[in-house]
C-alpha cells in the first residue's frame, strides 16, 4: 500500500492523478493522507477519486502513524508551511520540524520505503528556500532501518510568476521586473513531475532506494528575462528584468509589494542561487521516465501562454 501526504495540492495532487490515469497502482493501493476532517470539501474530493482516505497532520505524530498503519511505501510531499523557515529557523525549527515528525512516524509506523519530494537546488544552497530539503536529506540519509528515496523536484514551469517578482497575471502593470539574478531555469510542468515521481514509485523499491536525484528538465531551459519574453509576446508589451541588489530587491518587496521582511528575506535570497545557475540541471531521468509513457516534457513557453489566457 501506498501512503500520500500532500495528495489534494499541486505535486501530490499531480502525483495521485498519474497513479490513477495510468493505471499505475489499484485504487485500494493507495492512501491519502490529509489534516482536512471527514465532510469537508478536500477530504470529499480524495474520497470520490476511489482511493482511501485518512486523517493526518504534520503536527500530529500520533495522527500520522494511525494513517500510515499497513502502509509500506510512503511519498512524503513537503509541508507548505514556508513561515516555519523565516527568520533562519534553527535546525529542527523550520519545515523539516514537519518532515521529521512524518519520517519519525513512518518508521514506527512500519513503512518500509519513503519517497521524498525535495527541490531542484543544488546542494549545499545559497537559497534559503532549500534549506528545509537539505537537512531533511541529511536526516534521511543517516537512517539505517528503512529505505529512502530523494526526488529533487524541478521548478514549477507553473511557477514563473514568483521569480518574475510575484507577476501578477491579470493585472501587473510594470514594464520593468526587478530580480535579484538571473540565470536559466530548467522548468518542469508539475503534471510531468507527477507522472514521473508516480513511475519512480511503483517501481521496485530496489531501483531507487538510498539514491538522490533530480526530476527535471534538462532541454529548453529559460531565464527570467526569456521567460518575460514570452509574457511580452502574449500581453503585447514590453516587460524587462531589472537586476538589484538583494537588499534592494528585500525592500522592494516590502515597501511595494507589503511583504513581512522575514518572507522578503527568506525569498530574495534565491536568486543568489540563480545567480551560480544552481537550477540549470542536467540530469535525464525526469525525460528517461516519461520516454517511457511516450511523453516529452511541456515547454515553459506553452504553460506561460496557457496562464496568460486563462
Amino acid at each position: 500500500m501506498l501512503a500520500i501526504i500532500g495528495a489534494s495540492g499541486k505535486l501530490g495532487g499531480a502525483t495521485l492523478d498519474a497513479l490513477l490515469s495510468h493505471n499505475l497502482l489499484p485504487k485500494d493501493q493507495i492512501l491519502c493522507c490529509t489534516s482536512s476532517q471527514p465532510g469537508s470539501s478536500t477530504w470529499s474530493s480524495l474520497e470520490h477519486k476511489g482511493v482511501q482516505v485518512r486523517h493526518a497532520s504534520f503536527d500530529d505524530k500520533a495522527s500520522l502513524e494511525r494513517a500510515l498503519a499497513g502502509c509500506d511505501k510512503f511519498f512524503l510531499v513537503s509541508t507548505p508551511k514556508i513561515d516555519m523557515d523565516y527568520n533562519d529557523a534553527p535546525l529542527g525549527s523550520g519545515r523539516e520540524k514537519h518532515h521529521f515528525t512524518a519520517i519519525d512516524a513512518a518508521r514506527s509506523a512500519g513503512v518500509k520505503h519513503i519517497y521524498y519530494s525535495s527541490l531542484a537546488f543544488q546542494n549545499p544552497s545559497k537559497s534559503r528556500v532549500m534549506q528545509a530539503h537539505i537537512r531533511t536529506e541529511a536526516y534521511l540519509a543517516k537512517l539505517q532501518d528503512i529505505k529512502y528515496t530523494v526526488m529533487r523536484e524541478g521548478l514549477y514551469n507553473e511557477s514563473w510568476p514568483l521569480y518574475a517578482s510575484y507577476y501578477h497575471l491579470k493585472d501587473d502593470r510594470r514594464s520593468e521586473v526587478p530580480v535579484g539574478g538571473d540565470s536559466p531555469i530548467s522548468w518542469t510542468a508539475i503534471s510531468d513531475l507527477g507522472l514521473a515521481s508516480a513511475l519512480v514509485i511503483v517501481a521496485p523499491s530496489s531501483e531507487y532506494a538510498s539514491k538522490t536525484f533530480y526530476l527535471s528538465t534538462t532541454q529548453g531551459a529559460k531565464t527570467i528575462s526569456q521567460v518575460l519574453e514570452k509574457v511580452s509576446e502574449v500581453r503585447s508589451k514590453k516587460i524587462t528584468t531589472k537586476i538589484v541588489t538583494r537588499e534592494e530587491l528585500e525592500d522592494y518587496y516590502v515597501q511595494d509589494l507589503e511583504q513581512s521582511e522575514p518572507a522578503a528575506k527568506w525569498w530574495a535570497a534565491s536568486y543568489d542561487a540563480l545567480r551560480d545557475q544552481e537550477c540549470l540541471i542536467n540530469d535525464p531521468t525526469l525525460e528517461n521516465l516519461l520516454a517511457s509513457k511516450s511523453q516529452k516534457p511541456k515547454p515553459v513557453e506553452k504553460t506561460i501562454e496557457e496562464m496568460l489566457r486563462a
